[in-house]
Order: C-alpha cells, then sequence, then structure tokens
C-alpha cells in the first residue's frame, strides 16, 4: 500500500511540474507572437544535443521542441512569420559590429573579443544580434 500511495504521490508532483512548464510555454509564445510580426529562430540540432550527458537533461527540462511547435503554430494562426537561421550559421562566432568571423569558439567561452575591431562579446547577446539582423535582411 505504501508503494502505492508513494507512486501516486509521484505522479502527482510530475503532473504538476508538466503542467507549470506548459503554462509558461503557452504564456511565453503567445506572448511572442502578440507582439512581434516576425521572429527569428535558430534551427538547432535538439535531438543531437540531447545527445550530450552534461547538456542534456537541461535542455529536456526547458522543452524547446515543445516551445518551438508552439511557436509555429501560433505563429501559423496569427499570420507571424518566422524566419529561420541555418543549423551551421555561424551566429555566435560572428561578429555585430563589422561580421568578422572566428574560425573556432568553444562553448565553453562565454565572451570574446573580435580581433578586427576590438569589440567585446558576450556570446548570446552577440548571437541575438545576429539573428536580427538576418531576420530583418531576410525578412
Amino acid at each position: 500500500k505504501n508503494r502505492q500511495k508513494s507512486a501516486l504521490r509521484l505522479a502527482r508532483l510530475h503532473r504538476k511540474i508538466r503542467n507549470i512548464r506548459l503554462d509558461f510555454l503557452h504564456k511565453r509564445t503567445t506572448e511572442l507572437v502578440r507582439t512581434h510580426p516576425v521572429i527569428a529562430i535558430e534551427d538547432l540540432n535538439v535531438a543531437g544535443m540531447l545527445k550530450n550527458d552534461r547538456l542534456a537533461r537541461h535542455i529536456a527540462d526547458v522543452g524547446w521542441g515543445t516551445f518551438r511547435a508552439l511557436l509555429e503554430a501560433k505563429a501559423k494562426l496569427r499570420g507571424v512569420r518566422i524566419v529561420k537561421a541555418g543549423r551551421f550559421e555561424p551566429t555566435s562566432k560572428t561578429c555585430s559590429s563589422c561580421g568578422y568571423v572566428l574560425p573556432e569558439l568553444p562553448l565553453s567561452v562565454r565572451a570574446w573579443t573580435c580581433p578586427a575591431c576590438g569589440t567585446h562579446h558576450d556570446r548570446d547577446v552577440n548571437a541575438a544580434k545576429n539573428l536580427l539582423r538576418f531576420a530583418l535582411t531576410v525578412a
């Protein structure tokens, strides 16, 4: 009996976490689709990233696949255009100021300075700027 009660308690906890995650994803995607006429996303290899032992649990927890599916469905309903940057686009390695592309940038490096123009970049902010430029040129 105790084992059944524990299993039921655990199932309720998992359902609660799933509902919290889905609620967040629905709210975030709805907000994005309501406030932006064009949304740029990177076509990431999520299945490949889930094979990385260090990142898999964290990637699965945030639900990137569900986020993208919800975003695309809601964008289609509202007539919002989604622009996808290719999987191999060097968004993190390209300087958003001058366009210089680093030959290599390991994942452990979170900030870098452009050797051509000397601008210091945060990896994620720089990628976001490059995605914005990509979306504006395609749109």
